[in-house]
């Protein structure tokens, strides 16, 4: 019989898939209550961040974590306020030092799912922890293609805030995306100070404040921090930065990854990026 879980490379492509026949017998939605809000299965005790092992993780060795950023359970990330964001930023730090400091681990992948258009499962709002024990392939072909933010984006340009820089990508395969990342190079979230860390927070409670506002209602998105890999390699191109998508084309209006583009892996974007950066300059969150 197959293994529940294992991973598969594809032979031809070199695909890493994680077989995780574990997942299937995942609750969809709670039955009895949120199980991230005070009381519930998750979260005990009243709190105001919090992490915990995922009871259904995608990978073994408790290699998967996950962070509940506030104990509110109808709570966005712009509503938390700079001391709330900066919480979740020290604790995205915490976990991603105490994970990478183990010899199984080779990268730390901090990320969020908003919205059952992306896949979550659970409303409350909360962070994801994936740590690999290999450097993923996209982020392995970043760091070897040496990236760095465009600091002069112009009219991709969203917003600027205490040495951070929010900017639309040049060429994103997602109608909305946006890149934050701090104009000084530091290589992971446990290396950004006490001021940048509380510039980020800054940043991330405008710009998330701004994708609600774009369409006058809550945007699903995908949010995921690319940092240093912690293999004792040797990165000294690592710099990190966020990145933060929507499937939205519209309100309310989902864009499809088509045939061709699955296919091919080449993607047709319908949303200019330089007037996606203007209507987030006027957003007003």
């Amino acid at each position: 019989m197959p293994q529940r879980s294992d991973i598969r490379i594809d032979p031809f492509l070199g695909t890493r898939v994680h077989v995780v026949g574990t997942r299937q017998a995942r609750p969809n939605l709670p039955s009895t209550g949120c199980p991230f809000c005070p009381g519930g299965l998750e979260a005990p005790e009243p709190y105001d961040v919090r992490w915990f092992r995922n009871r259904w993780p995608a990978m073994p060795g408790d290699r998967c974590e996950v962070v509940l950023y506030t104990s509110q359970h109808d709570a966005t990330f712009s509503s938390l306020g700079v001391d709330g964001a900066r919480k979740v930023i020290d604790l995205w730090a915490e976990r991603t030092a105490a994970l990478g400091a183990r010899p199984d681990v080779h990268y730390v992948l901090c990320f969020e799912n908003r919205g059952p258009e992306v896949g979550a499962t659970i409303a409350h709002p909360h962070v994801q922890i994936y740590a690999y024990d290999h450097v993923p392939e996209r982020q392995r072909r970043l760091l070897e293609a040496k990236w760095s933010p465009d600091l002069e984006p112009d009219d991709r340009l969203v917003a600027e805030y205490e040495g951070w820089v929010a900017s639309v990508p040049y060429a994103s395969t997602y109608p909305i995306a946006l890149s934050v990342a701090p104009r000084v190079q530091v290589p992971d979230v446990t290396s950004i100070d006490d001021e940048g860390r509380n510039g980020l927070a800054a940043m991330l409670v405008d710009v998330l404040g701004r994708l609600d506002a774009l369409y006058g209602r809550p945007l699903p998105y995908m949010m995921w921090l690319n940092q240093r890999p912690t293999d004792d390699g040797d990165w000294p191109q690592a710099w990190f930065n966020i990145e933060i998508v929507s499937p939205w084309r519209g309100p309310g209006v989902q864009r499809f990854i088509a045939a061709a583009e699955v296919a091919c892996g080449e993607y047709f974007n319908p949303v200019i990026p330089e007037v996606l950066a203007e209507m987030l300059r006027a957003a007003q969150r």
